[in-house]
């Protein structure tokens, strides 16, 4: 699977971690910055990984900062991103499931190595159910999406 991976400063260390692992795992890697711990801003980075995914240059996205709050929001404002801040396995997975969740965001201060590694796992397993009421739901994502325009 090809994935996009960013991060700002905070979640530099984390996102090397990750890229590594994926690429371990036989996963293209897709690394959309930031490639140093020199503060930066976060919706840069969520921007650019977002970008990728919408034009299907990858599946899916990761995006990592200190607490995943700011990558998260950010990367909400663009239609047809699905960003999900977990810290749970049972999120990551269920995200995808019901949500068609289509980023994966997490906070490098909260969690360690070794749950981000189990989450991006159980995020990347996943696949989306496809049954109608979950189908619906993100049908009126979609929906909020063109009737707010994503402003700020």
């Amino acid at each position: 699977m090809r994935i996009a991976i960013g991060a700002d400063h905070a979640g530099f260390e984390l996102k090397q971690i990750l890229a590594d692992y994926l690429r371990h795992r036989g996963h293209e890697v897709i690394d959309k910055g930031t490639d140093s711990d020199d503060p930066v801003d976060y919706p840069d980075f969520a921007e650019a990984v977002s970008n990728v995914v919408i034009a299907g240059q990858a599946e899916r996205g990761v995006l990592v900062c200190g607490s995943g709050v700011g990558a998260s929001v950010s990367a909400n404002k663009i239609p047809g991103i699905r960003a999900g801040l977990c810290h749970n396995t049972y999120s990551a997975r269920q995200g995808v499931e019901h949500d068609d969740m289509n980023i994966l965001v997490l906070g490098a201060r909260i969690i360690g190595v070794e749950m981000a590694r189990e989450l991006v796992d159980n995020f990347l397993a996943a696949k989306f159910c496809g049954e109608e009421r979950h189908r619906r739901r993100v049908d009126k994502i979609a929906a909020l999406e063109r009737r707010y325009g994503k402003k700020a």
